[in-house]
């Protein structure tokens, strides 16, 4: 039986443009909780209710996004929407993926500016942080089902697990490893059919690549021409170039280098703010790097700029910096990989990854739900053995929203949009009958 395009397709191969900009406008809306939950909000939106992208295309494009430096849900965004309609397409998706967090962000952060943290904000975080978790939860069931298809991969996801949980490895070294692994096991095995090779040239995507550095680099070089290259404004950005060009391994291990240099080396913000801002980030849509931008905000709010004048200048400096990247290494080298993926010693080496981001997904998932569920978490340490210890009793609250979550996104057909508006409506009340 012939399966006729969705209504939103002309002729099966490119969507209308109209139901483009939409649906990646709804993506953005709903990119809740961090990595897991946005890449399969993409996968519902694009694979599985529009059928624009097949199931094998889009895990081969994850493959190559997560290994790229950078916010790879960004990344992600970035390639379907080049792989649907070329550049403008690749722009288009990857700046409504960001656009609505950090409209959301950048509200927020002007709020904890002018009025420090306030409880009934706290109490809507609070619910909607509960159902993150859930959220969080089912994606990552959606990933594995599909990314998990033989005993070697589950062996290879639990090892990642168990390399980033209890040995926090190096996120790189755990991709790197799981590559070899997949190699070696599939060896002498047929690799999975893949689509005709591009026919891009290396010199073209070094000419992208030249042209999206230029970019990416120019507004930093004009700050620096209009106010000093020892400027704070051209230190923010350089920082965050930094970051952006060598952030392998994720939000969470980027943050680890934004605490030591923002906090302590920098003293744009204090530990205690930056722990704010990940909460903030944790429970809007968008990449969970929009904490980056809430410490840009802090850092330029501090700075000899007219006032709330520097704010905004701080955020629009780390946004750029942060998610500019992403462009330049999609653009440049999105055209070359279906002729790398036609290898079949990469295809299996990148198979192998797959599995393993099954298990790096779920260590973030259990690091978000202990702090969530805990007042505070420690690190217990022997040796090379890290485990994360909970302290005192775990939050009833938070266990019955992500549990009543959990139960209406898979059996109702309510969205993720209500669940997370329903969890922050219960935790304004919560506070609102305690009597704030």
């Amino acid at each position: 039986m012939t399966q006729l395009a969705p209504p939103d397709q002309v002729a099966g191969q490119h969507p209308v443009a109209a139901s483009f900009v939409r649906t990646w406008l709804t993506i953005g809306v709903l990119s809740f909780g961090g990595p897991a939950g946005q890449i399969a909000t993409m996968h519902r939106e694009l694979v599985d209710k529009r059928g624009w992208i097949d199931d094998a295309t889009f895990l081969r494009a994850l493959n190559f996004c997560m290994l790229l430096p950078g916010p790879e849900a960004q990344q992600l965004a970035t390639w379907c929407g080049w792989r649907l309609r070329g550049v403008r397409g690749g722009l288009i998706a990857g700046g409504l993926f960001v656009l609505p967090g950090a409209l959301v962000m950048a509200g927020l952060a002007a709020l904890y500016i002018g009025f420090g943290r306030l409880g009934i904000v706290q109490a809507v975080f609070a619910g909607v942080q509960a159902a993150v978790v859930a959220v969080v939860a089912q994606a990552l069931l959606r990933v594995a089902s599909r990314a998990l298809q033989s005993r070697f991969d589950w062996l290879l996801a639990a090892a990642a697990f168990v390399l980033i949980a209890l040995f926090n490895m190096p996120f790189q070294l755990v991709v790197a490893l799981a590559a070899l692994a997949g190699w070696v096991h599939g060896r002498g095995r047929t690799a999975p059919p893949a689509e005709p090779a591009a026919a891009a040239s290396w010199a073209g995507s070094l000419r992208t690549a030249l042209l999206w550095t230029a970019i990416w680099m120019a507004p930093l070089a004009l700050v620096a021409l209009l106010l000093g290259p020892g400027h704070a404004l051209v230190d923010l950005g350089a920082f965050f170039a930094r970051l952006a060009a060598f952030s392998f391994g994720g939000a969470y291990a980027g943050l680890a280098y934004v605490a030591q240099g923002a906090a302590a080396g920098h003293g744009w913000v204090t530990p205690t703010e930056i722990v704010d801002g990940l909460a903030l980030a944790e429970t809007t849509p968008g990449p969970l790097v929009l904490v980056y931008q809430f410490v840009g905000a802090l850092a330029g709010s501090r700075m000899d700029l007219p006032p709330g004048w520097g704010a905004l200048a701080g955020m629009a400096m780390v946004l750029w910096m942060t998610f500019a990247p992403s462009f330049l290494f999609i653009f440049a080298l999105a055209p070359q990989l279906d002729r790398l993926m036609a290898r079949p010693g990469l295809a299996q080496a990148l198979a192998g990854v797959t599995a393993a981001v099954v298990g790096v997904i779920a260590s973030l998932g259990v690091w978000f739900a202990l702090h969530v569920l805990f007042a505070k978490v420690d690190e217990w340490r022997w040796g090379a053995v890290r485990l994360w210890v909970p302290q005192g009793e775990a939050s009833l609250f938070a266990l019955a929203i992500g549990g009543i979550a959990l139960l209406l996104l898979v059996r109702t057909r309510l969205g993720m949009l209500p669940v997370l508006l329903l969890a922050g409506l219960a935790g304004a009340t919560r506070w609102l009958l305690a009597g704030s």
